[in-house]
């Protein structure tokens, strides 16, 4: 199952995401929250992490279910790493506090969730 893929390649990324927040955390020795003015590295880190919580499990739950309705293995592949690259580039751009890889990283991500909606749409009134 293809979905399967994706689903560990992001759960990676979100674990080392994940990291960078513990690493800030601990540099700035701030148990929780995001730390303040004084810990900028810190609140981009959170934002990273919380960004790809907030997009992460509906793009697989759409991806499994595209893949279970009979979509096109090529088109699963496609749309999984369009989406897997525009999460990776976003994460890096918030990381490095780059406005150029946060668009990017978001237009990588926006157009595979609404082509996944779009298809499962389809799927559910002609498939």
């Amino acid at each position: 199952m293809t979905t399967s893929f994706f689903a560990a390649v992001l759960a990676l990324w979100l674990c080392w995401l994940s990291m960078q927040v513990i690493k800030a955390r601990r540099r700035h020795q701030i148990g929780y929250g995001d730390g303040g003015a004084e810990a900028k590295d810190l609140q981009l880190a959170c934002s990273a992490q919380s960004n790809a919580v907030n997009y992460i499990p509906i793009t697989l739950i759409l991806l499994f279910l595209l893949e279970d309705n009979g979509g096109a293995g090529w088109l699963i592949v496609v749309i999984g790493l369009f989406f897997t690259a525009g999460r990776v580039i976003h994460g890096r751009g918030i990381l490095a506090d780059s406005l150029k890889g946060r668009i990017l990283g978001m237009q990588l991500t926006f157009w595979p969730i609404i082509a996944l909606a779009v298809l499962n749409l389809l799927y559910f009134l002609f498939g």
